[in-house]
């Protein structure tokens, strides 16, 4: 658009034509800016004067062409934080700036004496709209976009999105969030880390996923950009060789990844781990567990019935995730949930972290299965119901091949923490407690031909290898309750849980 007296130009054209002298960004929805308004007139009488203006292309009427900053092109890219700014061009570049409205710096700055007479000395300014939320990440997205790789997919006219993303087999079944560019922007600023950096290898393609998928699949799984070092965190417990998540996809048993994070994080991004703790209703849990699958899925190729082959499969194939109670910290605010001296160090000290590490262990798990024992007041007959619970995960008479997961509700966790037990010391027994003779166990004992071989019939066998029974804190309040999270094969044919800490949240 060509300038002509009391018309406007757009910041493109007037940024590829702007001369030398001094340059003013504005808006009319600033106090200051149309304070000065008669100010920016008198400089551009007596010299070289550019203005930008943000909002209202007309604004100031007080200097013949203002140009407008539509866009907000040159104020991003010139860094303008708050308005009015003064700035002076010398060869192209920028020479120096001041901001807000001080007589004496202007008169210094412009050279100009005897401006703005009558006004008063100074006035502070007013925020950028290149700053403001509303439109800082869409910015990004437009203008700080070329760190960002992806290939960008065009739909049709009369395609609907939602539809478009099902058909193209990016879901996992359920509605998505559409990945624009702003979106995947604004996750990206829940981390440091370089979009085109490498998170992981994801099985079972063996595809490199960078932080860049990462957050296009964090995004259209419902993520706050809050959550999303956990989910990076998540990602990266899973995608190795001790986790095995090639072999979890391929073989026939119901299980997936189960996520639990600890740590001040789980109440900093609002994760429930009270009332509900497995069920719906809380963002955090229902989408940093479905981030990392559709991750496996989209990045990894990891799709049921291709490489998925889980014969029956299970509802937290889609997302499993949660936080623990812990001494102290709580997680999302709210009825039930857990908080206070919980007397228990929390799971991520069996991996070697201390309390208080922001970490999320991933377990190969089943779906939780109820534990109900409405009449134990002591450890001892509570452990003992749930050494019955634990003995029948997969198979009463399968031994040694399964780790578990045992949450433990505050109703019942009170019981042992009354008592003085610790969470390794309520461990350790129930382990004694799910030790049998293999006489029991053995093929054919009690009219069952399932069961471990007939050499081992003389030994007294324990349900758990070392270190394969963990104990969870977590659920609600009320209810005497606590739940069995049956694992895979465990060891090198099978997978192991992974304890990672999560990247420092900002």
């Amino acid at each position: 658009m060509s300038s002509k007296a009391g018309g406007t130009t757009t910041s493109g054209d007037a940024a590829s034509a702007l001369r030398d002298g001094l340059v003013a960004v504005v808006k009319r929805d600033c106090p200051t800016c149309e304070l000065i308004a008669p100010v920016l007139g008198d400089i551009e009488a007596r010299g070289v004067l550019t203005v930008f203006t943000q909002d209202d292309p007309a604004f100031p009427e007080t200097v013949s062409v203002p140009q407008h900053d539509a866009d907000l092109d040159f104020s991003w890219h010139n860094d303008i934080e708050t308005v009015p700014t003064l700035m002076r061009f010398e060869d192209g570049a920028e020479a120096g700036r001041i901001v807000g409205w001080s007589r004496t710096e202007w008169e210094s700055f412009t050279g100009l004496d005897e401006l703005g007479d009558g006004l008063p000395e100074m006035r502070p300014g007013c925020g950028s709209l290149s700053v403001d939320p509303a439109h800082a990440v869409a910015l990004q997205a437009r203008f700080g976009g070329s760190a960002m790789s992806a290939r960008r997919v065009e739909f049709g006219s009369q395609e609907d999105v939602h539809e478009a993303m099902f058909d193209r087999g990016w879901s996992d079944g359920l509605p998505l969030v559409p990945p624009t560019a702003e979106r995947v922007a604004a996750m990206l600023t829940g981390t440091t880390r370089s979009p085109d950096e490498v998170v992981a290898n994801v099985a079972p393609d063996l595809a490199d996923c960078t932080v860049e998928k990462a957050a296009t699949n964090a995004v259209m799984a419902g993520c706050r950009p809050e959550y999303f070092p956990v989910v990076l965190a998540a990602l990266t417990a899973v995608c190795n060789s001790t986790f095995n998540m090639h072999g979890m996809l391929a073989t026939t048993m119901p299980v997936g990844p189960v996520f639990i994070v600890n740590g001040p994080i789980a109440r900093r991004i609002g994760m429930n781990n009270g009332i509900n703790v497995f069920g719906q209703g809380n963002r955090a849990n229902s989408t940093i567990g479905r981030a990392v699958q559709l991750i496996v899925r989209n990045v990894g190729g990891g799709r049921p019935g291709e490489v998925d082959r889980a014969a029956l499969g299970q509802p937290g194939k889609v997302g499993f995730c949660f936080a623990e109670i812990e001494g102290g910290i709580a997680a999302a605010p709210g009825p039930g949930n857990g908080d206070g001296d919980t007397g228990w160090d929390p799971l991520c000290t069996d991996f070697g972290f201390e309390a208080g590490t922001n970490t999320v262990t991933a377990f190969p798990g089943e779906a939780p299965r109820s534990v109900v024992d409405q009449m134990s007041r002591d450890p001892e007959s509570l452990a003992r119901t749930m050494a019955s619970a634990l003995n029948a995960i997969h198979h009463p008479k399968l031994v040694l091949g399964f780790d578990a997961i045992l949450a433990v509700a505050p109703d019942h966790s009170r019981v042992f923490i009354d008592s003085g037990w610790s969470r390794q010391q309520t461990a350790l027994r129930i382990n004694e407690l799910t030790t049998r003779p293999g006489a029991e166990l053995v093929r054919g004992a009690g009219g069952i031909s399932e069961g471990v071989p007939e050499f081992l019939g003389e030994t007294d066998l324990p349900k758990f290898r070392e270190g394969g029974l963990h104990l969870v804190h977590c659920g609600g309040g009320a209810g005497l309750f606590s739940a069995v999270i049956g694992g895979w094969v465990n060891g090198d044919v099978g997978s192991q849980p992974v304890c990672v800490e999560i990247d420092p949240w900002r």
